[in-house]
């Protein structure tokens, strides 16, 4: 009742002419995430099929694809300088001019990736391009994803927090979905030659149509009531991100380990797996994809049944799907090399296990800050669990099956699950937080 009075009253003192409704809520949480996502997986998957080839060229093609997937990584070294700086602001002037921020400068580094020439064409200056585009593709998404999180979980009427906050997680799949699809249809409809001569670009050139619906979908939002009431309650802090390290540096650090055998199973599902499948294992670029989008379907499937068992309790759902994660590491390396059918099981699976843990991840690491550092403390702990978790998960995942072979790639990723087990164990279940308390 607490809760819903400050809500209440919030929503009464406001000065704002209309309310969110709860399709703009859901909807604006979850178009943000999608071309967010969308923008960060065609990325990803030009990673592994285009810039070893374009922008990385060597005599060797496993030094070309390392450097490519290396500069991967780079977007995770900026996610927390953009969870800092639109953390920052986020905490201070609001949720809304924040998250529209963050995916101009998302959809910006993505454009200029798909109009930027190629090494053939300027040297290596080409690269380095890329890895500043790179950069701030990480700098949006840092600012992007624990924003559309809150704009969900604030709105959300007591005891539905996890299942509004399923919206935002959605993105991911669905975006996958879009640039998976995209990516399969222009190599069946192109020739190898047209793909590598223009064909690549078309995904990067067409996000700025998705950019503009997110940004016209998030100017018309109202700022979040939970937020509205701790700022008329006085609780701004100067500088959020000092006090998150000093004052709540515990739960940050928990939770980066709470997520990170998410991070790691999926960048081994997505990036790893695909790159593993069609230079070793010689499956076509079609085939693979395809199979991947038929494992990303049962990934956005299982998101909405993971959000509903969360309801009952957040640790309780992630300290069983984490134990599962233990386990399929473990039969990771003979699935992936039993053929075609091994290989969709074993992505079927995994993507599964991805949706249950993903679910109702960003709300459970949401509700570890109070409102005035809730922006940044949440964007912090899911940016540094990238950088441990995801980052550098495909590089590793490669040299571990090249030196050591592909059951080491399966021990790894039991390993993250141990250490996220851990992470849970520190922490106490959220569920029935009260998210209008004050800074403790």
């Amino acid at each position: 009742m607490k809760q819903n009075s400050s809500l209440g009253e919030a929503m009464a003192g406001t000065q704002q002419k209309s309310v969110n409704s709860r399709r703009q809520i859901l909807f604006a949480s979850m178009i943000g995430t999608t071309i967010e996502f969308f923008d960060f997986y065609i990325y990803a998957t030009a990673a592994v099929l285009v810039f070893p080839r374009l922008f990385f060229p060597a005599s060797d093609p496993s030094s070309s694809t390392l450097a490519s997937l290396a500069t991967f990584g780079i977007a995770f070294i900026a996610r927390p300088i953009g969870s800092a700086l639109f953390g920052h602001f986020g905490d201070r002037i609001g949720r809304k001019r924040t998250l529209v921020l963050a995916l101009l400068t998302m959809g910006l580094a993505t454009f200029m990736i798909g109009v930027l020439p190629t090494y053939r064409s300027i040297g290596i200056a080409s690269p380095l391009i890329l890895a500043l585009c790179r950069f701030g593709q990480g700098i949006g998404l840092g600012g992007e994803w624990g924003g559309a999180v809150l704009l969900a979980a604030e709105n959300a009427p007591p005891k539905k927090r996890a299942l509004y906050g399923i919206f935002p997680q959605l993105g991911a799949p669905i975006g996958f979905l879009i640039s998976g699809t995209t990516f399969l249809l222009l190599s069946r409809w192109l020739t190898e030659e047209q793909f590598f001569n223009f064909g690549w670009r078309l995904p990067f050139l067409a996000s700025a149509v998705l950019v503009i619906l997110g940004l016209y979908v998030r100017l018309t939002i109202a700022e979040t009531p939970v937020f509205q009431a701790s700022i008329e309650r006085g609780e701004t802090v100067a500088v959020p991100m000092s006090t998150v390290f000093r004052r709540y540096l515990g739960p940050l650090v928990a939770s980066v380990f709470v997520c990170l055998a998410t991070f790691v199973l999926f960048y081994l599902m997505t990036v790893f797996a695909l790159s593993w499948g069609t230079s070793v294992l010689h499956y076509s670029r079609s085939s693979f994809l395809l199979i991947q989008l038929l494992g990303v379907l049962v990934f956005a499937l299982t998101i909405p049944i993971s959000s509903v068992l969360a309801e009952h309790g957040r640790r309780r759902v992630m300290f069983v799907v984490t134990a599962l994660i233990a386990v399929f590491g473990l039969v990771l390396a003979p699935l992936f090399t039993a053929g075609i059918v091994g290989t969709t099981a074993m992505l079927c699976i995994g993507l599964a296990l991805m949706g249950f843990t993903w679910g109702p991840l960003g709300t459970l690491v949401s509700e570890l800050f109070p409102t005035p550092i809730r922006y940044t403390g949440s964007s912090l702990a899911l940016s540094f669990a990238g950088i441990l978790g995801a980052s550098l998960a495909p590089y590793i995942a490669t040299w571990l099956a090249k030196t050591y072979g592909l059951q080491y790639v399966g021990y790894y990723l039991t390993g993250s699950a141990i250490l996220t087990f851990l992470g849970l164990l520190a922490i106490k279940e959220t569920k029935d937080k009260d998210l209008t308390a004050s800074l403790s």
